[in-house]
């Protein structure tokens, strides 16, 4: 009904940059906030950053200043602009979308299929 299909992530040396970009697609209502999560190897998913419907944006200490999170609402397309990568950045990145289906009177989560960040030192 909902999909999110992820793109933008490969490997890139410490310092570099990349984008990521996280497209909602199918039959819904509206969307509220995005965002992205990330998850190292033996480590829990963390919230990397989100930006709420009327553009609000929350970064993790982590990333801040490094990242920038951004939104096209006409495109239902969040981006996550990630520069100075480190070692420590590397990860699988999840989109994150929280969804108000036609018909509904609640908002759902949806997820993205994960994309692989990789910054080799």
């Amino acid at each position: 009904q909902v999909q999110l299909v992820e793109s933008g992530g490969g490997l890139v040396q410490a310092g570099g940059s990349l984008r990521l970009s996280c497209a909602a697609s199918g039959r819904f209502f509206r969307i509220s906030d995005m965002g992205w999560y990330r998850q190292a190897p033996g480590k829990q998913r963390d919230l990397v950053a989100f930006v709420a419907s009327g553009g609000s944006r929350n970064y993790a200490d982590s990333v801040m200043g490094r990242f920038t999170i951004s939104r096209d609402n006409a495109k239902n397309t969040v981006y996550l602009q990630m520069n100075s990568l480190k070692p420590e950045d590397t990860a699988v990145y999840y989109c994150n979308a929280r969804v108000q289906r036609y018909g509904d009177n609640w908002w759902s989560d949806y997820w993205g299929q994960g994309t692989q960040v990789t910054v080799s030192s």
